[in-house]
């Protein structure tokens, strides 16, 4: 840890957490400032140790120290595994090995980030999708033309959160007898669904005693080829990465 005398450094960064000055200030009995105090600093209550510390997060840099990108969380609890921001980045695969699932259409290579995670880790569900030869699948904005987008879904369970996905650039196909012009994926792509398990005292209870997290879901998509648009198809997904206990330090004076 770097020492930042009144937090300048922080302050520059543009990324102080001024959460903990409310709380002891005017609106100390607030509300809602005690629960943003709780969701953003500490379930501790408030205290002067906390005022200036800074936001969680990962600045990335070049090998000429420019900044090039930055992974931030508001909960204080909440951090991204190095292998999720390789993964975001596309600077590195995971070391996890995967599973391969072959249909009709795609061809699938699914994995976790990561093998082991800690609660408030946040983490990637990642597929990658190679399109068999002359098909294509529907990426967003199809949708406005009567298309089924590529989705994933996840089955959802108490105190796990699956964050919205962003989904990578499509390339638009051009069907000739319709004169349509559709957002499509024909070349490999891969979607990333990041995952947070929560640490809220409540989930933690939730997890004592388990040491795994199993995700359930679907991968759900039509194909096409320039002929025929084929049923639409639901291919079951599973992932199962340990859990890591918690473990945390007292705060240094």
């Amino acid at each position: 840890m770097l020492s930042d005398v009144g937090s300048a450094t922080i302050k520059e960064y543009g990324i102080l957490n001024t959460v903990a000055e409310e709380a002891l200030g005017l609106d100390a009995d607030d509300p809602d400032v005690l629960a943003d105090f709780e969701l953003l600093v500490s379930v501790t209550g408030a205290n002067e140790m906390f005022v200036g510390i800074a936001y969680p997060g990962t600045f990335m840099l070049d090998p000429d120290g420019v900044v090039t990108s930055r992974f931030f969380e508001d909960s204080y609890q909440e951090r991204n595994t190095a292998s999720n921001i390789l993964l975001q980045l596309d600077a590195g695969g995971s070391a996890v090995e995967g599973t391969e699932i072959s249909t009709s259409h795609v061809e699938i290579l699914t994995y976790p980030s990561d093998a082991v995670i800690a609660l408030g880790e946040r983490f990637s569900l990642a597929l990658e999708i190679v399109p068999q030869p002359t098909m294509h699948v529907y990426a967003p904005g199809a949708e406005l033309l009567g298309y089924r987008v590529i989705t994933l879904r996840i089955e959802p369970q108490p105190f796990v959160r699956i964050l919205p996905m962003e989904y990578p650039e499509s390339e638009t196909y051009y069907f000739e007898p319709l004169d349509e012009r559709v957002p499509v994926y024909q070349t490999p792509f891969t979607l990333l669904q990041e995952v947070v398990p929560e640490v809220t005292r409540e989930a933690q209870a939730a997890f004592r005693g388990k040491d795994e997290l199993t995700l359930t879901g679907s991968l759900e998509y039509q194909a096409c080829d320039d002929e025929v648009c084929y049923n639409p198809v639901s291919v079951p997904l599973s992932w199962t990465v340990a859990i890591r206990p918690l473990t945390f330090r007292p705060r240094r004076p």
